[in-house]
């Protein structure tokens, strides 16, 4: 498993771990702390706070690599 990968999976068990602090963007399914107004990646502002979904996504996002670009990659 690459590092990036691991890394990942890491922070999705994270918030599998307490998916009570977390939310989905229904926009573009990004996972945002639970206090956002709105998505850093879409700016979306429709989000899903249901830990079944959370925990759901985290799963999806922690099994495979990234696909879309965050604010990061702009720095």
């Amino acid at each position: 498993m690459s590092d990036e990968l691991s890394e990942r999976a890491q922070k999705a068990q994270k918030i599998i771990a307490n998916p009570v602090g977390f939310k989905v963007c229904e926009g573009c399914e990004s996972i945002v702390l639970e206090k956002a107004v709105t998505c850093p990646n879409c700016h979306g502002y429709r989000f899903d706070s249901t830990a079944e979904r959370v925990k759901e996504q985290a799963r999806i996002l922690g099994s495979r690599a990234a696909t879309s670009l965050s604010p990061k990659d702009f720095e």
